[in-house]
């Protein structure tokens, strides 16, 4: 049995193999989009197992050796830390440590979203970042009108809009603020499309899937936009062993520092998935306004820890109740007070 570590880049892929022993066998380095070359040498290895780390760019290569070898290993980045720390680095190197890792077992796997998981998270992200644009193309239309005096609270309703048209400002602020009005314009037309989609993209969805977005729907202040990111970035939830995991992956859980029996608490470690922990924030804090029950925790929270780690831990406690509602398939029942 070969075991091949690949170091991809953008432009380039460096390969090592080593056999059992750990012994080189062969060091290659190809170009991405010559894949004839690729493919052929991959071919001639015979039984072979491969392992490439979880960059931004992996799947086109997984896809292409997962029906040439035996097993093709997706490597935690982070976790493996000997490449990212050491103080010789190649491309060449770091191939050849994964190559090695891989023949002793001892690959840090990372998840591989399913092709529905990556479309879900494609459509996901990308509705989060036209909001940003959104918001974005607003705050410097507001700007301009704030430098006349002249802003005002319903701007961007249908008679604001028209107040926007006609507001007296010189000639080059009128130019750049037809500019921004179209441009936000074409940012809101194109989230409307992308609502449709996402909607569409739900009827498509199985039984499972449909009944998640029936159970957290049920929270109150949960809407469509945080159901459709938990389930986006959440992906299969079996591939958490507890929920103190799914907390890590969300990086909601305090980091610690220990040294000859002294532990020191951190803050959160902001680790995971920042998307998954923005949204969960934010519905934490609707929570809180909407729910006596939850305001009641966040308000004795606060009191002892102040209201930043007071709303973070009530996040935290609700992804727990969101993973365990999932898990049971049981909808939101409001707790007495």
């Amino acid at each position: 049995m070969n075991y091949v570590g690949i170091d991809l880049h953008k432009k380039t892929i460096s390969v090592c193999v080593v056999d059992h022993n750990r012994a080189v066998l062969y060091r290659k380095r190809f170009y991405c989009d010559d894949l004839q070359a690729i493919e052929a040498f991959f071919k001639q290895l015979g039984p072979f197992r491969a392992v490439i780390e979880a960059t931004a760019s992996y799947e086109w290569l997984f896809q292409r050796l997962e029906p040439l070898a035996e097993r093709v290993v997706l490597a935690h980045p982070q976790k493996l830390r000997i490449i990212a720390e050491s103080t010789r680095k190649s491309d060449q190197l770091d191939a050849q440590v994964l190559a090695e890792f891989l023949a002793l077992d001892m690959i840090p796997e990372a998840y591989r979203p399913t092709p529905r998981e990556r479309a879900h998270r494609r459509l996901v992200r990308q509705r989060v970042h036209l909001q940003k644009r959104i918001k974005g193309t607003r705050c410097k239309i507001r700007a301009i009108l704030a430098d006349y005096n002249a802003d005002r609270k319903d701007l961007f309703t249908i008679e604001g809009l028209k107040y926007l048209g006609r507001a007296k400002v010189s000639e080059q602020d009128r130019f750049v603020l037809d500019q921004l009005t179209t441009e936000w314009q074409f940012y809101v037309d194109q989230c409307g499309a992308l609502d449709r989609c996402l909607r569409e993209f739900a009827k498509s969805a199985k039984l499972k899937e449909a009944e998640a977005r029936a159970v957290l729907d049920s929270i109150v202040g949960v809407g469509p936009v945080t159901t459709e990111v938990v389930l986006s970035e959440l992906g299969t939830l079996t591939r958490f062993r507890s929920q103190k995991r799914v907390c890590a992956y969300a990086g909601l859980v305090p980091g610690q520092r220990e040294s000859a029996g002294h532990r020191r608490d951190l803050g959160i470690t902001k680790q995971g998935s920042p998307l998954l922990r923005w949204v969960l924030t934010e519905a934490a804090w609707r929570l809180v306004g909407k729910s006596q029950y939850w305001r009641t925790i966040f308000e004795a929270l606060a009191k002892r820890r102040g209201r930043k780690r007071a709303i973070i831990a009530v996040a935290r406690r609700l992804l727990c109740v969101m993973v365990s509602m999932l898990q049971s398939g049981r909808r939101y029942q409001a707790a007495r007070v």
